[in-house]
């Protein structure tokens, strides 16, 4: 390179598809479409400066030893176990099991209590609309953590 053309630093290409008359610049409008249409196989989409959009230029590493292993099984959601996980949290608020988080035993009546009202409300929301087992858990659950609070408070 010449002394000049290292003084140079940068060129401006004008790439507007438009000109200032509004007319479509057709030169221009088909290399900017040919060069954001661009996939490179690893990185996905590119920009026109072929440069990958955004977070895609980040690769993302697979957690180790988890390479063609199904994901673990989720049980599957019903009411009643939807039931039961409200029961475990209100269960937690009474100081019975550990917090996750913190590892303590701790008691927290006003979330215990509230736990107690979502159950109700969702007993109240959901009459008639549950079969008999449902209605059994519903209601056997209330029952416990109602006379639990009553013990408690």
């Amino acid at each position: 390179m010449t002394e000049r053309e290292e003084e140079k630093g940068f060129v401006v290409k004008d790439r507007r598809i438009f000109s200032e008359d509004g007319d479509s610049k057709s030169d221009v409008a088909e290399e900017s479409v040919k060069k954001d249409t661009a996939v490179n196989e690893n990185a996905g989409p590119q920009t026109a400066e072929g440069e990958p959009h955004g977070d895609e230029r980040k690769t993302v590493e697979k957690e180790p030893g988890r390479a063609g292993e199904p994901p673990p099984q989720v049980p599957e959601v019903d009411f009643s176990s939807f039931l039961f996980s409200l029961y475990t949290s209100a269960v937690l608020h009474f100081g019975d099991i550990e917090d996750p988080v913190t590892g303590k035993k701790e008691k927290n009546l006003a979330a215990a209590k509230q736990m107690i009202d979502i159950v109700t409300m969702l007993e109240e929301k959901t009459r008639g609309n549950l079969n008999s087992d449902e209605q059994g858990t519903i209601d056997a659950l209330l029952y416990e953590l109602r006379m639990r609070y009553v013990k408690e408070s």
